[in-house]
């Protein structure tokens, strides 16, 4: 059984990143969601293992002195972040796995898991990404500032990242993605130890 991929999703806040995944498991429902841990409350409705993984704080804070996450963060009041177990049981058993998150987090994400898959998605332009957010009619105008001045600086990390779909279109970008998805699972370095077992056995069988 060939290893699943783990592709990680990220890019400024506004850009759709939830939308396009949402979407793209429709599309792809092989493709297995990433779920988190939090020390939050359960809201109405949610399941654990389901929505994420809900954790006492102390039992969250031991998974971060047993490098049992694979990026953390905490967010008013409470931790969030990705368990290194759950992706791995994942991609062990051939499944991909998308993982949906912030740009830092994503970083942290690759200093621990280089072998995954990172996807960059883009505004089409700064201004467009400001009336996105302007659009939601949540955000003061010093937060929106603030976001677009952070989205600068995300966008500059792009080096880090493995490709880069701009969200002009939803449907669009999430061909786009799934195009990524299908050319990563035919990289040659996806078949060369599946190659080798094979010739190995021929020679053995040779040489019987």
């Amino acid at each position: 059984m060939k290893r699943g991929i783990l592709f990680v999703l990220s890019g400024p806040s506004g850009v759709g990143k939830g939308t396009v995944c949402t979407l793209l498991r429709r599309r792809l429902p092989e493709l297995v969601y990433s779920v988190s841990a939090t020390t939050r409350s359960p809201r109405e409705g949610e399941q654990d293992g389901v929505n994420y993984f809900f954790k006492s704080r102390e039992q969250f804070l031991r998974m971060i002195d047993e490098d049992a996450l694979l990026e953390h963060a905490e967010y008013v009041g409470n931790y969030y972040g990705t368990p290194r177990d759950f992706v791995e049981k994942t991609l062990s058993e051939g499944k991909d796995i998308i993982l949906e998150i912030e740009v830092q987090g994503a970083l942290k994400v690759r200093e621990k898991f280089s072998e995954g898959v990172f996807i960059f998605l883009m505004p089409p332009s700064l201004n467009e990404l400001k009336q996105r957010i302007v659009g939601r009619g949540t955000e003061t105008q010093a937060t929106i500032d603030h976001r677009l001045s952070v989205a600068v600086e995300e966008m500059n990390l792009l080096h880090h990242y493995d490709y880069a779909v701009v969200n002009d279109q939803i449907e669009l970008a999430c061909e786009r993605i799934s195009s990524i998805i299908t050319a990563e699972h035919c990289k040659r370095e996806r078949f060369l130890g599946e190659l080798f077992e094979q010739l190995e056995t021929v020679k053995a069988a040779d040489n019987v």
